[in-house]
C-alpha cells in the first residue's frame, strides 16, 4: 500500500509523562531523546513498488515467453534481424504495460493528495493544523464534530463526543465515547469506549486524545495486514489469454514438428528443415498481439478516467465488462449521502417539502398546493425545534458539518427562515434514551426545552399536543399511524416536542424532559441520485443484476431500491442472512436483491456464494471493513471521495465521484475494450495464420524461391501491425453494447467464428498469392523479384481489406467504412510504405522488389478485395438463417 504510514505500540503512562515536559525536570531534548524509540521523531513511509518489479510484471505472459524462446532460436541461428524485431516488440509491450499502469497509480494518488485530510493538535503548547499523514505517536490531537480521527489514540478529554464506527464495526449508530479506565481485556472494537479508533468519524461533541497506535497494530493496520494475506483472484481477460498464448505455442510447436517431418520425408537438408521451421514459427507467431491488446487496455483506462472511474490494474478494465452482479452500497453510491426531509406531519396536515439535498432552496405544499409556512404555527415550531435542537450546522459554501440526519432539520428549517435562541445546556443524544434536548434562552430571559427523538419515546414523554392554536390533551395514536405511514414510505421519523421551562434555568436533565407539548414529525430519506435510475436501467437490459448492500433499514433499503428500479423479491435483513443455511441463502440469492442491516461478514458471504454460482461479482465499497471483499472480489470497486486509503488500496477501481452511474459507465467501456480486443485477434491471427501457411506450402513445394522472403514476411508483420493493428484498437465504440448480454465467464476469446475465419481467410490469401505469384512466373515469364513484390503486396492488400470487415464480428459493415479516421490514416501510411519499397531503388536492393505496372495494381487490388466481400457475404447469410428468413 503505497504511502502507508509504518505504525507504533507505545504506553499511554510514559507518553503522557514525556509529553509534560515539566515533570520530574525532564527537557524537551531527553524527553525527545526518550520518545524516539518509540518512533515519535518522523513518520516513516512505506517505498512504493519497486519500479523493477513492476516492469519485470509486464513479462508474465506465455505469448512473451514465446515471442522470448523465438528470439533466443533466431540468435543462435545468427538471424539477428529478426531477433531484434521480436525484442523491440517484447520490450515495447513492456514499456506501455508499465508506463499505463504507473499512469494509472499516479492518478490514484493525485486523487489521494488532493482529499489528503488535516488535523488539530496540540505541540509545544501551541494549537496548529497539520496533515493527518504528518502526525506522530504521542502528538495530541483536537476532536471535534465532523473531523476525521487521523490515527488510534486514547482520549484523554471528551464532551458529549460521539463518534461513527461503522467503517470498523458495521454499527451505524455512532458511540458516545469516555475517557475512564477500562479493565477488561481483549474487548470487541466497539466496547472500546476510550479509544478513537483511526478512520472513524466524529459526529457529535469535542475531545482530545493522544496518538497511541499506528499501522500493523492498529485496527487499520491489522485489516491491511489480512488483505496483503488474501490471494489475488486472477481476472477473465488474464485467463482467457494465458489460455490464448498456450493454445498457440501448443499450435505453432506442432506446425513447426510437421515442417520437420515434411522435411525428412522429402529428403532435404537437416539445416534447410530447420532454418524453415524457425521461418514458419516466427510468421506464424503474433508478436504485435500483445502490444495491441495492452494498447487496448490502455486506451480503455484513458477514456474511464475521464468518466471518473480509475482504473488500478490493466486486465480490471476488461474484467468490468464480464460482470453479470454489481453488489452495491446504498448511500453515496446509489444515493446522494444528503438526508433530506421529505414530508412533514402536524395536526394542521401533512406537508410535502420540496428541494434535494442540502441546498437551503425548497417550498412547502399541502394538499398539492404551495404555501406559507409562517401561516402554519404548528410546523413552523416543528422546523424550530429541529434548527434549535441540533449540532450540525450549515457551510456557508453549501454542505453541512455534522451528522446526516441532523443537516437534514437544519435545512428544512433553513426553507422557512432563519430561527435562533442562545442554547444554555444540552442533554446528548444517547441510543439508550432514544432522544436529544437543548436548553435555550430567548432575549426576554425566558428559557425553553427544544427535544428530538423517536416517535414512540416523545409520546411517552409528552402530555400535551399543539394543533396551531391551543395545546390539548395528547392523542397518541394519531401520531403513531402518521410515523407508521411515513415509515412505510420508507422515511426516517423524528418527532419534535418542547416545553417552557420559565426564567433563570441555567441546566436541564432527565426531570425536565417530561410533561412535554407534541408538535410533529419529520420524515427524511437520502434521496437517489438522479442518473442512478437510468443507469440500472441500462443494467438489466445488458443482462446485469444490482444488488443492493445496506446497512440501513430493510424498509429503507427496500423503498429506495423500488424508486431506482432494481428487480428484488422482497428484502432480507442481516439478522434473516445469519439464521440461513449457505444452500437457502443461495436459493434466496436468485430472486432477492436488497440486503439491509448487513455486517461486512453477511456482504462477504453473499458475495463468496453469488461467486460459486458462477457470477462475475464486481462489489462497492467504501468503509475499511469492506477491504477484504474488495480484494477478494472479481472487480473492486472503491469510492473516491469517501473510500478509506484501505479500500483503495484493496480494489481493482476507483470511482472519484462516488457514483453507480459511473460504474455502469466503466462496464460499457471494459464490454468496449474487449470488443476491440476480439476484433483485433480476429484481424491478427488469420493473417498471421497466412503468412505461416505460405512458408509452410513454399516448404511442402520444395521451391527454391518462395513468393515470400523472410524479410518480406518482417516487413509485413512490422508495417502492417503499426499502420493496421493499431488503428482497429481506436475503432468507435459499437452501438448497444449494453443491449447485449454478459458474455459467459469460460468463454474462449477464440470464438467458432474466429476459428473459421482463421482458416478462410488464410487459405483465400494463401491460394490467391500463389496463384498471381505463379501466373507471373509462367505465364508473363517475369523475373523472381517481381513476382516476388507482386506476391509481397497482394498479402498487403489482402490485409488492407480484411481490416475492414473486422470493423464488426458479426455485423455488415458497409454503412460504417469510413467512421474510423486512425484506421485511413493508416491504411494511407501502408499503401505510402508498400508504394516506396515498390520504387525506391535502396528498398529495391534490400528487400529484393521491383518496380510494378499499373496493370499489377489492378490486378493485386481486385483479387485482394475478394476477402471484403467474401466475408461480408458470409455475415449476411448467417444473419438470415439466424433470423429464420
Amino acid at each position: 500500500m503505497s504511502g502507508e504510514i509504518k505504525w507504533h505500540r507505545v504506553p499511554v503512562d510514559e507518553v503522557l509523562t514525556l509529553l509534560d515536559t515539566d515533570k520530574d525536570g525532564i527537557t524537551d531534548e531527553e524527553a525527545q531523546i526518550r520518545l524516539s524509540k518509540y518512533g515519535f521523531n518522523e513518520v516513516e513511509m512505506k517505498k512504493k513498488e519497486n519500479p523493477l518489479h513492476r516492469f519485470a510484471r509486464q513479462f508474465a505472459s506465455p505469448l512473451i515467453y514465446v515471442l522470448l524462446a523465438a528470439s533466443i532460436v533466431t540468435f543462435i541461428l545468427e538471424e539477428y534481424a529478426d531477433m531484434a524485431v521480436i525484442l523491440g516488440v517484447v520490450l515495447a509491450n513492456a514499456v506501455i504495460g508499465f508506463i499505463q499502469e504507473r499512469n494509472a497509480e499516479n492518478a490514484l494518488e493525485s486523487l489521494a493528495k488532493m482529499m489528503v485530510p488535516e488535523t488539530s493538535i496540540l505541540r509545544d503548547g501551541k494549537r496548529m493544523i497539520i496533515h493527518s499523514r504528518e502526525l506522530v505517536a504521542g502528538d495530541i490531537v483536537l476532536l471535534e464534530s465532523g473531523n476525521r480521527i487521523p490515527a488510534d489514540m486514547r482520549l484523554m478529554y471528551v464532551k458529549n463526543l460521539r463518534i461513527d464506527e461503522s467503517m470498523l464495526t458495521g454499527e451505524s449508530t455512532a458511540v458516545e465515547k469516555i475517557i475512564d479506565p477500562i479493565e477488561t481485556k481483549n474487548l470487541p472494537i466497539a466496547e472500546q469506549k476510550n479509544i478513537a479508533f483511526g478512520g472513524t468519524l466524529v459526529t457529535q461533541g469535542r475531545g482530545l486524545g493522544v496518538v497511541v497506535a499506528t499501522g500493523p497494530e492498529s485496527e487499520i493496520g491489522k485489516i491491511s495486514e489480512l488483505i496483503r494475506k488474501t490471494e489475488k483472484i486472477s481476472t477473465p481477460l488474464v485467463r482467457t489469454i494465458d489460455r490464448l498464448g498456450k493454445t498457440l505455442a501448443i499450435v505453432i510447436l506442432g506446425l513447426a514438428i510437421f515442417t520437420f517431418i515434411i522435411g525428412k520425408l522429402r529428403g532435404f537438408d537437416n539445416l534447410d528443415i530447420f532454418f524453415a521451421s524457425v521461418s514458419l514459427a516466427v510468421a506464424a507467431i503474433p508478436e504485435g498481439l500483445p502490444a495491441l491488446i495492452t494498447i487496448c487496455l490502455a486506451f480503455g483506462i484513458k477514456r474511464m478516467a475521464s468518466q471518473n472511474a480509475i482504473i488500478r490494474t490493466m486486465p480490471s478494465v476488461e474484467s468490468l465488462g464480464s460482470a453479470t452482479v454489481i453488489c452495491s452500497d446504498k448511500t453515496g453510491t446509489l444515493t446522494r449521502n444528503e438526508m433530506t426531509v421529505r414530508r412533514i406531519f402536524t395536526l394542521e396536515g401533512m406537508f410535502d417539502v420540496t428541494g434535494v439535498g442540502y441546498i437551503t432552496e425548497g417550498e412547502f405544499e399541502l394538499e398539492g398546493k404551495k404555501i406559507d409556512p409562517t401561516g402554519h404555527p404548528a410546523l413552523m415550531e416543528t422546523l424550530r425545534t429541529g434548527a434549535l435542537c441540533n449540532d450540525a450546522y450549515l457551510k456557508e459554501e453549501g454542505g453541512i458539518d455534522g451528522d446526516p440526519t441532523e443537516g437534514a432539520l437544519l435545512v428544512s428549517a433553513a426553507k422557512a427562515g432563519k430561527f435562533y435562541m442562545q442554547r444554555v445546556d444540552t442533554i446528548p443524544f444517547e441510543s439508550e434514551e432514544r432522544y436529544m434536548a437543548t436548553l435555550h434562552q430567548d432575549e426576554d430571559g425566558n428559557t425553553w426545552t427544544y427535544v428530538k427523538g423517536s416517535p414512540e419515546k416523545l409520546i411517552e414523554m409528552c402530555s400535551h399536543q399543539f394543533n396551531g392554536k391551543e395545546l390539548l390533551q395528547i392523542d397518541p395514536d394519531t401520531f403513531l399511524e402518521a410515523a407508521e405511514n411515513m415509515a412505510s414510505e420508507g422515511l426516517r421519523v423524528i418527532a419534535t416536542a418542547y416545553r417552557k421551562m420559565g426564567q433563570g434555568k441555567a441546566d436541564i436533565d432527565e426531570e425536565d424532559v417530561n410533561d412535554l407539548i407534541f408538535l410533529g414529525l419529520q420524515g427524511m430519506i437520502d434521496p437517489p441520485r438522479e442518473e442512478v435510475k437510468a443507469s440500472i436501467f441500462k443494467c438489466n437490459n445488458a443482462g446485469i443484476r444490482v444488488i443492493m448492500i445496506t446497512g440501513d433499514h430493510v424498509l429503507t433499503g427496500h423503498t429506495i431500491a423500488r424508486q431506482l428500479g432494481i428487480r428484488t423479491n422482497g428484502a432480507l435483513s442481516g439478522k434473516d442472512i445469519q439464521q440461513m443455511s449457505d444452500e437457502q441463502l443461495s436459493e434466496a440469492l436468485k430472486t432477492v436483491s436488497v440486503f439491509a442491516r448487513t455486517s461486512p461478514e453477511d456482504k462477504s458471504r453473499i458475495v463468496g456464494l453469488l461467486k460459486q454460482q458462477g457470477e462475475i461479482v464486481a462489489v462497492t465499497g467504501d468503509g475499511i471493513n469492506d477491504a477484504p471483499a474488495l480484494e477478494n472480489a472479481d472487480i473492486g470497486v472503491a469510492m473516491g471521495k469517501t473510500g478509506t486509503e484501505v479500500a483503495k488500496d484493496a480494489s481493482d477501481m476507483v470511482l472519484a465521484d462516488d457514483n453507480f452511474a459511473s460504474i455502469v459507465n466503466a462496464v460499457e467501456e471494459g464490454r468496449n475494450v474487449y470488443s476491440k480486443i476480439q476484433k483485433v485477434i480476429l484481424w491478427t491471427l488469420p493473417t498471421n495464420a497466412a503468412e505461416g501457411l505460405a512458408v509452410l506450402a513454399a516448404f511442402i513445394l520444395g521451391l527454391k524461391n518462395p513468393p515470400l522472403l523472410p524479410l518480406h514476411i518482417l516487413w509485413i508483420n512490422t508495417v502492417t501491425a503499426l499502420g493496421l493493428g493499431v488503428p482497429i484498437t481506436l475503432e468507435p465504440m459499437e452501438k448497444k453494447l449494453l443491449s447485449r448480454p454478459p458474455r459467459p465467464p469460460n468463454e474462449p476469446i477464440l470464438l467458432p467464428v474466429i476459428k473459421q475465419r482463421i482458416v478462410t481467410v488464410a487459405l483465400l490469401i494463401v491460394t490467391a498469392t500463389f496463384l498471381l505469384y505463379f501466373f507471373e512466373m509462367m505465364q508473363n515469364g517475369r523475373d523472381n523479384n517481381t513476382a516476388q513484390t507482386i506476391a509481397l503486396n497482394t498479402i498487403v492488400f489482402f490485409e488492407i481489406f480484411y481490416l475492414f470487415n473486422c470493423k464488426s464480428i458479426h455485423e455488415n459493415v458497409f454503412g460504417d467504412l469510413f467512421s474510423n479516421k486512425f484506421m485511413l490514416a493508416g491504411i494511407a501510411l501502408v499503401v505510402s510504405l508498400q508504394l516506396f519499397i515498390t520504387y525506391n531503388p535502396v528498398m529495391n536492393t534490400i528487400l529484393r522488389t521491383s518496380p510494378l505496372e499499373t496493370m499489377d495494381w489492378i490486378i493485386i487490388t481486385l483479387t485482394s478485395s475478394s476477402v471484403f466481400f467474401l466475408i461480408e457475404l458470409e455475415k449476411y447469410v448467417k444473419k438470415r438463417k439466424l433470423s429464420g428468413k
